[in-house]
């Protein structure tokens, strides 16, 4: 695993094995932050089910302001800690939660998010509760922007309460899913419905 592109360009992530860990492929890494390359300058950035800090790390290379990754396994928890240190990332531009991500997403009482990633446990076919628990929680604004893996067969619907889904890319036996308040919509501020297409 490596970053694209930013500050940390061409840095190679620790090395690690851990079954529980099925990183984002640069392919669908590439593709994801293509779409957010207007958003990320300043941008305040959750990376949930952080795994190896992988996106979030991405995310500050590429000028984020600030990234709270949240993850509630241990081993995960010390990979990303070693890439921090690997990539000398200041300590004031992140922090870590060892929590839940649906105890987080209903404790959460800060400001938005202006973009979420998640990238639930393969095993675990969770997408469909994160995206149902991100609709009611004060971390997700109007603003906000949320892209979220997924398995091809894995229930995922077009709209959460206010929350659409406004991009899906597939790619083999993953989707990627873009999802941003109505209002945001409605104002054309994120792309409009794209068609889904295989790759």
């Amino acid at each position: 695993m490596r970053i694209i592109a930013g500050r940390y360009r061409g840095h190679q992530l620790v090395a690690f094995s851990a079954d529980h860990i099925r990183p984002t492929t640069d392919r669908v890494k590439e593709t994801l932050f293509n779409k957010l390359q207007f958003q990320l300058e300043g941008a305040n950035v959750a990376d949930l089910f952080c795994g190896t800090g992988n996106l979030g790390i991405e995310a500050l290379s590429r000028d984020a302001r600030f990234c709270t990754f949240v993850e509630k396994n241990p081993k995960s928890l010390a990979i990303t800690r070693q890439n921090f240190e690997k990539l000398k990332v200041p300590a004031s531009s992140y922090k870590v939660i060892n929590m839940d991500v649906l105890a987080f997403f209903k404790s959460y009482t800060g400001e938005p998010f202006d973009i979420i990633f998640a990238d639930p446990p393969f095993t675990e076919k969770m997408a469909h509760f994160v995206v149902e628990a991100a609709s009611s929680s004060a971390a997700f604004g109007n603003h906000t922007i949320m892209a979220i893996e997924s398995q091809r067969k894995e229930r995922m619907e077009d709209r959460y309460g206010s929350l659409v889904r406004y991009s899906k890319k597939e790619f083999g036996d993953k989707i990627l899913s873009m999802f941003c308040h109505e209002s945001a919509m409605e104002q054309e501020q994120v792309p409009q419905q794209e068609e889904s297409d295989n790759e």
